[in-house]
């Protein structure tokens, strides 16, 4: 009984490491199928049916891609952009989400509750008269501060980190305040080191979510130098043709960040992502 046990726990393994092989392939293959085809020419991408396999090698599309579109300054100004949001979300989520977890004050869950009520209004409610605040009153077009300052605080993150921060015994809290550690230290030196996978998550969300923005940033910059990555892409369209291998290398250049990031990131993202499902 024992032995028929374990071929059947085996042959449960064989198949779900080949279920999530054959979904890593599906998930990957886009990737894939973008690098094989910014690296291959005009007459090789225009073959049908399109061929898997790369059926020559022109690193030329990195450099025409860099011709027709100045992607080393669109790539600093998104990474300026997502970067200037991400450590605000940080620093501004880390503050709020301490407040609520551990600072007693009248109607706590009622102001928590409306913050979080800020999820529900559509972004597309809010651009123009964010619009009409940016650039008719404070005249920020073309600006850093433009394009990051509708988007320094969040709701999402504030409630992701609290959530973290309310796993931390209250018990410690009050102990450290006894001993005479101030709120700010305590946030610094114990709950955020504490509360890194919650951290690390939020960062790679942010800085991702606004790495992928488009119609802000193309409302709030006129300026070429100013444009970022999303719509300097649209300046690797021919006129008369769509060059697929043109557009698709610089798209590999733009997602350069993003795997950086992911790789930087990648072990706090799964503890954050996979915090409490087990318990005990």
């Amino acid at each position: 009984m024992s032995e028929t046990t374990a071929r059947y726990s085996t042959l449960q393994k064989i198949l779900l490491y080949a279920l999530l092989v054959l979904m890593a392939l599906v998930i990957a293959f886009p990737l894939y199928q973008a690098v094989v085809t910014s690296l291959q020419t005009e007459a090789d991408v225009s073959n049908y049916p399109p061929k898997i396999l790369p059926l020559s090698f022109n690193p030329q599309n990195f450099g025409d891609a860099l011709a027709l579109a100045p992607i080393p300054r669109y790539l600093l100004n998104s990474v300026i952009q997502s970067s200037i949001v991400m450590l605000a979300h940080l620093a501004l989520a880390s503050l709020a989400a301490y407040a609520f977890a551990f600072i007693d004050f009248k109607f706590k869950n009622f102001f928590f509750l409306l913050f979080l009520s800020t999820l529900m209004i559509p972004w597309e409610a809010t651009i123009i008269p964010n619009y009409l605040t940016i650039v008719n009153d404070l005249r920020l077009k073309d600006t850093y501060l433009g394009l990051t300052l509708p988007y320094l605080a969040t709701a999402f993150g504030t409630f992701l980190v609290r959530q973290f921060f309310l796993t931390i015994p209250r018990d410690l809290h009050d102990a450290a305040r006894m001993d005479g550690c101030g709120r700010l230290r305590f946030l610094l030196t114990i709950a955020v080191p504490l509360a890194r996978p919650a951290l690390g998550t939020l960062a790679v969300f942010s800085f991702l979510q606004t790495y992928n923005q488009y119609l802000w940033p193309l409302l709030v910059t006129n300026d070429k130098n100013m444009r970022t990555v999303q719509i300097g892409l649209a300046l690797l369209q021919d006129q008369e043709r769509f060059l697929w291998n043109i557009v698709l290398a610089g798209i590999v250049m733009i997602l350069i960040p993003t795997f950086v990031l992911f790789i930087a990131g990648n072990r706090q993202l799964i503890r954050g992502l996979t915090a409490g499902a087990v318990k005990g």
